[in-house]
């Protein structure tokens, strides 16, 4: 007879998660341990970060760079060199380490966004999970291009703004305020070009239709028009005409794939699908004749209650032990 000696595997977390057997201190445990994988890999990005946070300063000081006015001699080698104006002793410092954030959540994000998809998946359906990939797999390329369009148009607005303000000439920038400015066109553009995810969403999950949301195209170029004037940093017509033009551009790509979507599941074809709210159904009407009913007899009468005896006095209810 032979004798296996592999250990028998229990349960995973996951399967364990999926059917309820976990306990709630098992899944106050868990999340502990998945907030400290994912806090390791934010350090571990955050330390890259600062290594490389010069480079990524350079980068980002590209579309000032490239103005006339930034550049200045250097005293001691008297060469060209692109200067910003620095306010406080420990701006420098603080900059570098908000950039080594920055870089850190980036290079970080398989790790943390991991962790946190682990914890959340057990509680999905399978073909809940399964568009969760999709929509994470479009989502990071959709970020990634409103960066890219953000990057470009500091770039081409930046000397714009510049000279059209009182002073008349470009002037050199205070170095915090430029980086702010610059990251913040760039989480703007990356988050409202994942605009038509949401409403992929809401059209993949039943709540509205292609035909529907293709209705609403003129509140939709009205509403990217104003988010692109109340939301954007660049108050130049530059900026806010191009993020307006993209969000509309990806609201028609959105409904397209919505048609292709519903035309996919046969959505439109319903009985009713063609008939107005006010029209009559064509249904035929069934008239049916009414006759005589069954008897019903009377109810049966409730018998009295008995009479509920008197119940002893308290000192006579117990015996002397009790």
């Amino acid at each position: 007879m032979a004798i296996s000696l592999r250990r028998k595997e229990g349960p995973s977390k996951f399967e364990q998660a999926s059917d309820g057997s976990m306990t709630l201190i098992e899944h106050v445990r868990e999340l502990r341990n998945r907030l400290f994988w994912a806090a390791i890999g934010i350090v571990v990005g955050l330390i890259v970060g600062f290594i490389v946070s010069k480079q990524a300063f350079h980068l980002l000081s590209g579309p000032y760079c490239d103005l006339p006015s930034s550049w200045t001699r250097n005293a001691t080698t008297n060469e060209l060199q692109c200067t910003f104006l620095t306010l406080g002793a420990t701006d420098q410092l603080v900059l570098r380490l908000k950039i080594a954030l920055w870089i850190g959540l980036i290079l970080g994000a398989p790790v943390w966004l991991y962790q946190l998809w682990a914890f959340i998946a057990p509680g999905l359906h399978r073909h809940e999970r399964r568009w969760a990939y999709v929509f994470v797999a479009i989502a990071a390329p959709l970020f990634a291009g409103g960066a890219v369009l953000a990057y470009f148009v500091v770039g081409h607005s930046l000397a714009f703004i510049m000279e059209a303000g009182v002073i008349g000439s470009p002037t050199q920038l205070e170095v915090t305020s430029y980086i702010g400015f610059i990251t913040s066109m760039i989480l703007i553009f990356g988050v409202a070009f994942e605009f038509p995810l949401v409403l992929l969403m809401l059209n993949f999950t039943g709540v509205v239709s292609a035909r529907r949301l293709l209705s609403w195209w003129r509140v939709m170029v009205f509403l990217s028009f104003a988010f692109a004037a109340l939301a954007t940093p660049d108050p130049g017509p530059f900026g806010m005409t191009l993020l307006a033009a993209c969000m509309s551009l990806l609201y028609f790509i959105a409904v397209g794939v919505a048609f292709l979507y519903d035309k996919r599941k046969g959505r439109g074809k319903e009985i009713y699908a063609d008939l107005d709210d006010d029209e009559v159904s064509p249904l035929e009407e069934e008239r049916v004749p009414v006759g005589v009913s069954d008897r019903v007899d009377g109810p049966t009468p409730v018998e009295a209650p008995e009479p509920v005896t008197r119940p002893l006095p308290l000192e006579t209810r117990y015996d002397d032990m009790t």
